[in-house]
């Protein structure tokens, strides 16, 4: 049976008081209180740096089973290297976040590619084959070059979803390439018709069979938790 993973990136939003978070609750209680509302959630501090094995066991006590954390891939495999040559980071990136594997609450990994990385088939495909087998992989482009047939069949080929994000600069078709579908909602606002169109393809996805993530982006104010609410309870 499919599954509607839906909530946001990132959790550690004071401004979300009062509206997602109680007003008095404690900023080391934010992930336990937001996993009893939402069952998923993107983290991008792997983006920035390696974690401690300390910090990823704290989260699983945190969650419930059944919750899992998707994690952006480390800016030294996407933005540095440029995914050429990168063995060693990846190598180094899948051994930090094992913790999540082990205690199997690891969602997607999401490979956001820099906006001037232009399409270049082999070097994905060389890519592909150094990732660990067993985990789910979504790749973000940001140049629209990737945005061609041959990409697609090379994601198809390691069961990789190209990730549906929203953007003012690019448009992505939603072309799924996978078993599971990877959307990141980024628009300042969504009205309640807009929610509704979303809930409505949600279930046609759902009824593929293809589990789907939903991931919303608000740092400032707490409406993409409470969309990623309300979607899960219209399931």
């Amino acid at each position: 049976m499919a599954t509607l993973f839906a909530g946001t990136s990132g959790f550690a939003y004071a401004a979300w008081k009062p509206g997602f978070y109680p007003a008095k609750l404690a900023a080391r209680d934010f992930l336990k209180h937001y996993a009893q509302r939402l069952n998923s959630v993107e983290i991008n501090y792997t983006f920035r740096r390696l974690p401690a094995a300390t910090t990823l066991a704290s989260w699983v006590e945190a969650t419930p089973a059944g919750f899992v954390f998707a994690v952006k891939a480390n800016q030294r495999i996407t933005h540095i290297l440029r995914l050429r040559n990168a063995a060693q980071a990846t190598e180094l990136f899948f051994r930090a976040i094992d913790p999540l594997r082990s205690a199997r609450r690891l969602g997607p990994v999401l490979f956001q590619l820099p906006p001037n990385l232009k399409c270049d088939v082999p070097l994905l495909a060389d890519y592909l084959a150094l990732v660990p087998s067993g985990i789910r992989y979504a790749f973000e482009f940001r140049h629209t070059s990737w945005l061609a047939e041959p990409v697609y069949e090379l994601l198809r080929r390691h069961n990789a979803a190209l990730c549906l994000a929203e953007s003012e600069k690019l448009e992505i078709p939603e072309v799924l390439t996978a078993d599971f579908v990877y959307y990141r909602l980024r628009k300042p606002e969504y009205s309640p018709e807009d929610l509704d169109s979303i809930a409505a393809r949600t279930r046609q996805l759902l009824a593929t069979g293809r589990d789907l993530y939903l991931m919303f982006k608000h740092e400032d104010t707490p409406d993409g938790a409470l969309h990623a609410e309300r979607l899960l309870q219209a399931g």
